[in-house]
Formats: structure tokens, C-alpha cells, sequence
């Protein structure tokens, strides 16, 4: 039944995501609020997709903040990258460049405002992720990062990438902790019944020591774990 459900989900919710960004694209040039609209419709496509396909349960436990804040989530599976849109109503995610070169997508998710980390290019692109988050900052959107870099195994805890740091520093915003432990259901070529939970940890306010900072932080988004 798993392995059904699963077929079922890949070919509809990736069938369906094919013609949205088709329809982003063709959005652009009547304003940013079409293109979020289609964004949205993708975050709930996908909601749908994983709760009536494949059977997951989806509990948020505490509520998020839909303001200029930095959302440091646990990144367990490609789950709760898809499901950012229907989780906030218009964030504004740190993501990897490799991914703005997706044809498309890439030109889709630069005019919706997603903010480009480019680890290896030196100072010149740290002041340009810094320059773009503090404009997102100025359009009242939160802030949305994977401050461990990349998926992690359910039940690892890695420390957190430097970058968390010199964001927090720079940008100078509360953060708010989340942690989600999608990898069991979902991390996996055949998706799994069952329940996701996202849980709000304690805003960590702006302006603490960085080890401090980090400490909290680390200890929130893992508390699934």
C-alpha cells in the first residue's frame, strides 16, 4: 500500500508541479503577487497531496511568527522545504545558488525573493545574501533557514553551520526555532503513513552571545529528534 500510495503521490503532485512552474513563470510579468499565488497553490497542492496520498497527519504545535524574524528549521527531508509556502504566507528562504540555475525555477524563485547563498564566492557574495535578506527584512517577511546546511538523518543532531552565526550577528533579529521530524514518513523513495509534528520552540532573542545563541537554537530544532 505504501509503495502504491507513493506512485500515486509522484505522479500527480510532480505532474501537477510541472504546469505551476510553467504558470510562475508566465506569472512574473503580471506582478509578484500572481507568482506568489501560484507558490501558494504549489505549498497547498502539496498539503494536500501528502495528507489525502499518502495518509500524513500534519500537527503544527505553537505558532509562527508571519513577521520580519529568522526561522531556523530542521531540514529532515524534502518535505518541509516543499511545504514552506503553506506553512508561512510568504517567507523568504536562504537557498543553495546551484538551485537558481534550474531553468525556470531558478528565475521564478529569484523574483519571488528567495535569498542566494553562495558559500565559496567570498565576501562580495556575503554582503549581496546580507544586502537581499535585509530588503525581505524591509517587505515585513520572515526569514527562513536550515542552519545544520543540509538534510540530516531523523535522530542526528550536527552542530550548527557558521553561517547561522554570522546571520544572526548581522541581521540582528530574534530567531525562531522549529524543529520537525519528517525524516521517518517521508526521507525515502517510498513515503510512509503517519504523523509529522512541527514544533515552535522559545524565540531566542537578538543580540546574545553566539555560543549561547547556538546552544538554544541547536537544542530547539532537535527537540524531535
Amino acid at each position: 500500500m505504501a509503495l502504491l500510495r507513493s506512485l500515486v503521490f509522484y505522479l500527480l503532485f510532480y505532474g501537477f508541479s510541472a504546469l505551476l512552474v510553467i504558470a510562475s513563470v508566465v506569472a512574473i510579468p503580471f506582478g509578484r503577487h500572481r507568482l506568489k499565488w501560484v507558490v501558494a497553490t504549489w505549498g497547498r497542492w502539496h498539503r494536500w497531496c501528502v495528507q489525502n496520498l499518502l495518509g500524513i497527519t500534519i500537527v503544527v504545535d505553537g505558532t509562527l511568527p508571519d513577521e520580519p524574524v529568522l526561522i531556523a528549521i530542521k531540514h529532515e527531508s524534502y518535505f518541509e522545504a516543499i511545504d514552506l509556502p503553506r506553512l508561512l504566507s510568504f517567507p523568504a528562504v536562504f537557498a543553495k545558488q546551484e538551485l537558481f540555475a534550474i531553468p525556470g525555477w531558478g528565475f521564478s524563485a529569484k523574483v519571488y525573493g528567495l535569498v542566494p547563498v553562495a558559500r565559496d564566492e567570498g565576501a562580495r557574495a556575503l554582503r549581496h545574501m546580507i544586502a537581499t535578506a535585509k530588503q525581505r527584512i524591509d517587505e515585513g517577511r520572515p526569514l527562513v533557514i536550515f542552519p545544520e546546511g543540509t538534510r540530516v538523518e531523523h535522530g542526528n543532531g550536527p552542530q550548527l553551520q557558521s553561517g547561522f552565526a554570522g546571520l544572526y550577528k548581522l541581521l540582528r533579529l530574534p530567531v525562531v526555532p522549529v524543529a520537525v521530524n519528517s525524516g521517518p514518513l517521508y526521507n525515502g523513495a517510498v513515503k510512509r503513513s503517519g504523523t509529522i509534528t512541527y514544533r515552535i520552540g522559545e524565540i531566542v532573542p537578538a543580540g546574545l552571545p553566539r555560543a549561547e545563541a547556538e546552544q538554544r537554537v541547536h537544542a530547539a530544532i532537535n527537540a524531535l529528534n
